[in-house]
């Protein structure tokens, strides 16, 4: 088949479409956030609260305001969601629980120093194994402090980050043997329970092969993505656990399920990458092409799927993005806690942000554009009316403005 070809335009609108990060924003109903969740396969968790938990802010910016207990009861009362490691800690659809406990027994159950050691330290605790089984099997969901460490024999990292938090690994490893499953938060205080309790009747709980497990989360991924190169899928959802990849992307590609593409970069020039376009995004792209592109203006959290994949945000929006909170304030270039500012198909800037709960107040410490072209009077109201739906969002009494503010989106955002 030849490459469909496409133009920079037109890659970065499927990919912002893929991600339902444009048209009108659908209501925040339970069947509208489980759409989302099939459309995103995954949306990653972060106790971070400088405005709002990335796993809250994800779904804001394709929802706008909800209720975050909704997603509580997604996940305690109706069981459809559950916690595991994708491309990092993340809330996933427990009809995916076969992906996730093929991966959960490889680390548990692979060969190696490592899996070794678990499994000699979990035979050496077995009393605390059975302790934690026992108490979740009488009265789970249980938070790990609801455990006794009866403990024989401490846990001690190599490097020293989880020297004590016995409990804490024994769980983690009873998760990696698919014993135990994290099944809801308050704050950020995981609960669990055990997996055969928890999970709804008729789940799939078979063994998959890694066949089958690979090409269905490369199904999945470059769904997710839009348009994709094979490297781009692999670091997207379950994270570089593609082995066989290429042979998976040539059966797909057969089935017509995977349909090759090329980019015209914006100077005329074909990129040499080999891209991929999902199926299901074919009418996507015709109704771009038809001018049925309907954009929106959304911020977005360090951790949203659009951007967790940052040499890919660079190739494809030349947009810089690395979040800066591990580095010392002093060192920082734009701030602890940056959103950036997605204006319908490009980034033109990035925002830093913190909401007080105490006193109520979201202050706006700095805004910077990307381009200068880009402060105008219609970004900034667009800039303002989605920081105004942030900050009700979020409960602010307030919002206060700091100096860095180009004059055009002050002036705009001096309304709120």
């Amino acid at each position: 088949m030849e490459p469909i070809v496409v133009t920079l335009e037109e890659a970065r609108r499927l990919a912002v479409l893929a991600q339902r990060l444009a048209g009108p924003r659908p209501p925040a109903t339970k069947e509208k956030v489980m759409e989302l969740f099939h459309a995103l396969n995954c949306v990653q968790i972060d106790p971070i609260r400088a405005v709002e938990r990335t796993q809250l802010l994800v779904l804001w910016s394709r929802l706008g305001a909800f209720d975050p207990a909704l997603l509580d009861r997604l996940q305690g009362e109706d069981r459809l969601i559950f916690e595991a490691w994708a491309h990092c800690a993340s809330y996933v659809l427990t009809e995916d629980f076969p992906l996730f406990a093929h991966h959960m027994t490889d680390e548990y159950d692979g060969g190696g120093v490592w899996g070794e050691r678990i499994r000699t330290w979990m035979d050496a605790n077995a009393a605390l194994r059975q302790h934690i089984l026992d108490r979740l099997a009488a009265a789970g969901p249980l938070a790990t402090p609801d455990f006794e460490d009866v403990s024989v024999v401490p846990w001690e990292s190599t490097g020293g980050w989880s020297n004590g938090r016995t409990v804490t690994r024994m769980l983690d490893f009873l998760y990696y043997n698919g014993t135990v499953l994290s099944v809801g938060r308050k704050g950020n205080t995981k609960y669990w329970h055990l997996a055969e309790r928890w999970l709804p009747p008729g789940t799939d709980q078979s063994e998959w092969g890694e066949e089958d497990v690979v090409r269905r989360t490369t199904h999945k991924s470059l769904r997710a993505l839009g348009i994709a190169t094979a490297k781009q899928i692999n670091n997207h959802f379950i994270r570089k656990r593609y082995p066989g990849l290429a042979q998976r992307l040539a059966e797909l590609q057969e089935e017509g399920v995977a349909v090759p593409a090329r980019i015209v970069g914006s100077d005329g020039e074909m990129w040499a990458d080999k891209w991929l376009i999902h199926r299901e995004s074919l009418p996507g792209l015709d109704a771009i092409r038809r001018g049925g592109w309907q954009p929106r203006t959304v911020l977005l959290s360090p951790f949203d799927n659009l951007i967790c994949d940052r040499e890919r945000t660079q190739q494809l929006w030349d947009f810089y993005y690395r979040i800066e909170i591990y580095v010392p304030a002093a060192k920082r270039q734009y701030g602890y806690y940056v959103l950036p500012i997605l204006h319908g198909d490009r980034f033109i800037g990035r925002i830093d942000s913190k909401m007080d709960r105490k006193s109520g107040v979201y202050t706006i410490h700095a805004l910077y554009p990307e381009n200068e072209a880009d402060v105008t009077g219609e970004s900034g109201r667009a800039i303002a009316a989605t920081l105004g739906d942030l900050a009700g969002w979020i409960g602010a009494k307030s919002v206060e403005l700091g100096e860095n503010i180009p004059t055009a989106w002050r002036t705009a955002l001096e309304s709120l």
